[in-house]
């Protein structure tokens, strides 16, 4: 049995990728909610491949990816995500990911990107993969307005762009609202804004 660890901050999430892998010969050691949770569980369970949740409490999946590989820890890591902007998708490349899965698809793709990657190879969702080389091929992202925020940060500052409200985007992302507005003062500070309007200028590049 391969051995897999799940992070994820979403239950029902978990739940499915639980459901999707019951049966095969992949084996879920444990799960935890938060990013800053995962070094502990991979010492206890000693996983083979690790899902990492590209968003979550504590470290995002690109961050303990950065984290992994700092240490020398080559283990096989596939990112779990909604979504990657250009710079977060050239540096998860870069940094050696060994597979990207968009959670929509989840359910029909994550076991080719499992099987691929126990056998040593890489997998990357399609569409995800020809803009990596498109990317490539250009020379690269161009810089990223939203690049001192964090991948939860990150998260919370795209729905506010969006036109969610607070309300709105605590229940989106299972979080307290309260909590929404202590993020978005962060972000703010972080880019040196001081509202929605400001913010939405800022990620489209125009401040």
């Amino acid at each position: 049995m391969t051995r897999i660890l799940i992070a994820d901050d979403h239950p029902i999430i978990v739940s499915g990728l639980r459901a999707i892998l019951a049966g095969t010969d992949y084996e879920v050691v444990g799960a935890v909610s938060r990013g800053d949770e995962v070094p502990a569980a991979v010492d206890a369970h000693a996983p083979d491949i690790l899902l990492l949740d590209v968003s979550m409490p504590g470290m995002g999946g690109l961050e303990l990816l950065r984290d992994l590989r700092g240490r020398g820890d080559g283990r096989a890591v596939i990112l779990l995500t909604a979504g990657l902007d250009d710079a977060a998708l050239i540096e998860a490349v870069e940094l050696g990911v060994n597979g990207i899965v968009l959670k929509e698809g989840a359910h029909t793709l994550l076991i080719p990107c499992l099987d691929a990657v126990r056998g040593g190879g890489r997998w990357t969702e399609p569409a995800l993969l020809q803009r990596a080389l498109d990317l490539a091929l250009s020379g690269g992202a161009p810089p990223d307005p939203l690049s001192p925020l964090t991948e939860r940060e990150r998260g919370i500052a795209g729905l506010a762009v969006r036109g969610l409200r607070n309300r709105e985007i605590a229940e989106r992302l299972h979080m307290n609202e309260g909590n929404v507005k202590v993020y978005l003062h962060r972000i703010y500070k972080k880019l040196g804004v001081g509202s929605r309007t400001e913010l939405l200028l800022h990620a489209r590049g125009d401040r």
